[in-house]
């Protein structure tokens, strides 16, 4: 009986998990048919974060504050790992040595930003540093964004127009990797792979289950990641 029972869960949870993939493979075609460059990915997020960094520094509401707090948190740990996977290869292939320079610049800048982050994603709202440590995260990664968007992502959309439909390629691959990487920060995983992305194989599935008991802004719990 016990043996049964252990098979039909193996069973449930192996069902589970294929149509999770199925989910998640529908809506990156979607979002893809949407979202038609890497620059415009780059960009969507961005705004996204900024969103997030204001609802909670101007809330005083701290259930408020913490959902949103988590929010920012998901996905800029998401982004950050989906920008050095995916975005910063492209520079130093398409670019070359100045896309280097890049790319070596841009996970510096990571890296400080996600010691910052680690400090944040285990704070509460009711905690007086909270709002002062994401004001602070979001001095340095004000400035990261605007680099990006006024030079880095400019260059690379340069070098693209020799390769069709690279630019498409690059965001689905984008969109992608953001559903498979830790939720939370890990700075000691680095900025490049592929030690990060073994380390991000480890600590993903944790981050994901740890999720589902934290607060995020609809009301539920651990958003799906297949819809970013």
């Amino acid at each position: 009986m016990f043996s049964i029972r252990l098979n039909a869960s193996a069973i449930f949870s192996s069902a589970t998990k294929a149509q999770s993939l199925h989910q998640a493979y529908r809506s990156f075609s979607s979002t893809s048919a949407i979202m038609s460059t890497i620059q415009d990915a780059i960009v969507k997020d961005h705004r996204e974060l900024e969103q997030y960094y204001k609802e909670v520094v101007n809330s005083n509401d701290h259930d408020h504050q913490q959902r949103f707090g988590n929010q920012f948190t998901w996905e800029l740990a998401r982004h950050s790992v989906g920008e050095e996977l995916v975005v910063y290869p492209a520079f130093e292939k398409y670019i070359g040595n100045r896309g280097k320079a890049m790319a070596d610049n841009d996970r510096q800048e990571h890296h400080q930003v996600k010691e910052l982050l680690k400090q944040f994603q285990n704070m509460k709202a009711e905690q007086p540093e909270f709002v002062p440590k994401i004001k602070e995260i979001w001095g340095l990664l004000s400035e990261h964004i605007k680099e990006e968007e006024e030079k880095d992502m400019p260059a690379l959309a340069a070098a693209l127009q020799d390769h069709k439909d690279e630019s498409e390629k690059l965001a689905r691959s984008f969109g992608r990797t953001k559903a498979f990487v830790p939720s939370r920060s890990h700075p000691s995983a680095g900025e490049n792979p592929p030690f990060e992305t073994v380390m991000g194989l480890l600590t993903a599935p944790f981050d994901h289950v740890a999720d589902i008991f934290r607060k995020f802004p609809d009301k539920t719990v651990s958003p799906n990641p297949s819809t970013k």
